[in-house]
Order: structure tokens, then C-alpha cells, then sequence
């Protein structure tokens, strides 16, 4: 599916706003997607603690054929300019998945999303948004759920907590002000997102000990790493698992297969056996833990390009990476065992069994679980457990269109 060939609907008063200065565009042609992609840059010159993505990624989200979030979704990024400066961007978009969830679990029908929103000035992030929720409603949404860059599974919500370090790979850093003007925008908080820090160098507490110890007593269960020779299939199994343990979830929205394949082939690059762990009962896959190296480490130093030789430093550090911090970014347990005690096990023995090999080979001290829903007792009680503590939080908003 192409990018829709629409004009973006104007904000209220002509897409202007007081200072009728503001112009509204949709992204139209590679100059127009160039600027839209390279905005970021500008707008945090400044802070030391953005990570900026690779353009290519970054080109990549955005472009069908190379994203199959596409392949059930409508897209359409939009630019601001001021005297022919772009000032701000932000993308509104509807995936036809989420529409057809139920309305409980936080999508559902008439629900449109935006995402990707960055401005130098409230002004501007306003018209933006409203430019957005007109597209929106051109296209029969009533109701404006965000921020998403793009869909659920990519970069979910606004930071609202933890401005005061870099995020970790894969994860989102916006300017602490976006919030209030979302707010001033007519948006409420429905949802937060947390990730929970764990300093893992020297191991867990008691409790932890003796659950794991028990565990590996017991004949039934198996913890084997991912088989990296046959990742497609392992990858496979693992997003099976996903999509069953997550789908009661507020915000799920399921996988397709194309958008399984393409997290394996994504992820391959910084996929590691014995970071990955797929947990077995009675010789049937029922859990699993994927464990990233933090790639923000070096890619902070790398301004977004491979070139020219950035390509050459990252393999070799890929080799055998040495990081301080590896995040969890996925985690789950089939839906039959979850709220019991077998899976509480499972998940405490794949976070020890991962935590001895990542601070043994790639020397870590650090771990980032999430994000993780406020309302998923089980996974924030884990946190809570391993004596960790949240250091950031993300919120999402919504509003009757």
C-alpha cells in the first residue's frame, strides 16, 4: 500500500493559527520525506541524552514495501513550515488490525492513531495535531489514540519520565514539554508504559535463588537458548508465543506473519543464542525472553550514518559486543499458565539463566525490562522482586474526535 494521495485536511481556522504563519502539508516525494526524516536532528541538537536512529531505519518504517505494517495500515506523515522552514512533523496513520480489536483492549473500531510529533514550538505541535485528527476524520475515525511511531509494536507513547538518560535500543526519546502540549491539545492519559531498571553484576536475592534453584531441579522444564541456525523458525515460534500470551493485553494488536518475518530478519544482526531463551514444560515451547545488547551505546556516537566507516566499527563490536546494559524488550508466557506459579518460575529462570551469560561474556551490570504496562501486575511484580526500579515512563493519550 502506497502513501494516500490526499491533501491533508486543514487545521481549524485554515491550518493556521494565530499567527496564520503555519503551513500544513502532506509528506509529497523524497525532498518532502528527506526533511521529514532528518527533523530530529534539529530538534535536539542540543540534548545530550537523544540517541539518533539510523536514517536507513528510519527510511526504512516509513517506506512500503520495506515495512509490512503497511501492508493493513494507511499512512499519511505531514510537515509544518513557517516562511519555508520546516518548523514540525508528525504522522497520522489507521491500522485496519487495530480497528477490528476490542474496544476494551484500548483499540477498536474508530480508533486512529498519529505518532512521530516533533515541533520546535507548542503552536506548531497544535496545528500539527489537529491537522492530523482532520485526516483522521476524512477517513471516518472519531476517536484519536497516540502518540504510535508507528504502530504499537515500534515506539508507543510519550516520555514522561527518565528525560535524564539515553533511552536503551529500540526505544523512544521525546522533549519533556511534548506532554503538556498534548494536554493543551484536549488529550487524557489513558495508558502508561514502564521500563523497570535491574542492576544484575552480582546476581539476585535469596528468594529469586531458591525459586530458580527449584526449577532446575524439576525434570520437566527446560530452558534451552534459540538455535541461531534456524532462526526463522525459532523466530516463528517465538512470535506464535507472543501473539498468544500478549493478546489479552491492552493495545495488542497481532503479528502478522510478514511482520514476523521481518522482526527476524531485523533483529538477526543483534540476536545472540544465549541471550534468547525459550522455555519448555513437558517438552512443549510455553515461554521464552529476548534479550537485546543496548546498540543506543554505540550508536550515540554515530549521528544516525554508517558512513563511512561507522558500518566497519559496528560489525566488529557486533562480533563480541561489550555493553553495560541489555534490555529485555519481550517476554511471555502462554495464556493457560499465566497467573500461576510454573510461570512465575519460568520467567525468574530465564532472566537468571540470561543475567549469568550477560555478565560473564559481555560483561553487563546492567538490565532494562520493558516497556511493561502499569496495569500488568504480574511482569511489574517481577521488577519489583528483582529489586529493580523504574526509570522511565511513557503515556499514552486519547480523544473523542
Amino acid at each position: 500500500m502506497r502513501f494516500l494521495d490526499i491533501i491533508a485536511a486543514p487545521a481549524p481556522h485554515g491550518g493556521m493559527t494565530a499567527k496564520t504563519d503555519i503551513v500544513i502539508t502532506p509528506v509529497n516525494g523524497k525532498a518532502d520525506l528527506k526533511a521529514f526524516v532528518e527533523l530530529p536532528w534539529a530538534i535536539y541538537a542540543d540534548d545530550p541524552n537523544w540517541v539518533a536512529p539510523l536514517k536507513g531505519e528510519v527510511y526504512a518504517l516509513l517506506t512500503p514495501g520495506k515495512n509490512p505494517f503497511f501492508e493493513h495500515a494507511k499512512v499519511q506523515p505531514m510537515l509544518a513550515r513557517r516562511g519555508g522552514r520546516v518548523v514540525g512533523r508528525i504522522s497520522a496513520h489507521i491500522d485496519l488490525l487495530a480497528l477490528k480489536q476490542p474496544p476494551e483492549q484500548g483499540m477498536g473500531p474508530g480508533t486512529g492513531n498519529w505518532g512521530m510529533l516533533e515541533a520546535f514550538e507548542e503552536e506548531v505541535a497544535a496545528a500539527l495535531i489537529a491537522a492530523a485528527e482532520d485526516w483522521l476524520r476524512a477517513q471516518g475515525m472519531h476517536r484519536a489514540l497516540g502518540p504510535f511511531s508507528l504502530s504499537v509494536w515500534d515506539e508507543p507513547g510519550q516520555l514522561i519520565s527518565g528525560h535524564d538518560h539515553p533511552p536503551t535500543v529500540m526505544m523512544g526519546h521525546q522533549r519533556a514539554e511534548y506532554a503538556l502540549w498534548i494536554e493543551n491539545a484536549g488529550y487524557l492519559p489513558i495508558k502508561q508504559m514502564m521500563t523497570w531498571e535491574v542492576d544484575i553484576a552480582d546476581g539476585f536475592n535469596k528468594l529469586v535463588n531458591r525459586i530458580v534453584a527449584s526449577g532446575e531441579k524439576n525434570d520437566r522444564i527446560k530452558i534451552r537458548p534459540v538455535n541461531k541456525s534456524r532462526f526463522a523458525e525459532e523466530a516463528a515460534l517465538i512470535m506464535g508465543i507472543l501473539n498468544d500470551a500478549w493478546s489479552k493485553n491492552w493495545g495488542f494488536v497481532p503479528l502478522t506473519d510478514s511482520e514476523i518475518a521481518h522482526v527476524g530478519k531485523k533483529l538477526k544482526p543483534i540476536v545472540y543464542e544465549d541471550l534468547i531463551r525459550i522455555a519448555e514444560y513437558d517438552g512443549e515451547p510455553v515461554a521464552f525472553m529476548i534479550t537485546l545488547p543496548d546498540l543506543n551505546e554505540k550508536l550515540i556516537d554515530y549521528n544516525g550514518s554508517l558512513f563511512p566507516f561507522n558500518w566497519a566499527k559496528l560489525l566488529w563490536w557486533l562480533r563480541k559486543p561489550q555493553v553495560r546494559t541489555m534490555r529485555v524488550p519481550l517476554m511471555g508466557v502462554v495464556q493457560d499458565l499465566q497467573g500461576s506459579r510454573l510461570a512465575s518460575q519460568l520467567a525468574f529462570m530465564m532472566i537468571e539463566f540470561i543475567r549469568r551469560d550477560a555478565v560473564a561474556r559481555y560483561g553487563t551490570t546492567r538490565g532494562e525490562i520493558g516497556w511493561i504496562l502499569d496495569d500488568n501486575q504480574g511482569m511489574n511484580s517481577i521488577g519489583e522482586i528483582l529489586d529493580g526500579r523504574v526509570n522511565k515512563t511513557y503515556q499514552v493519550y486519547e480523544k473523542d474526535l
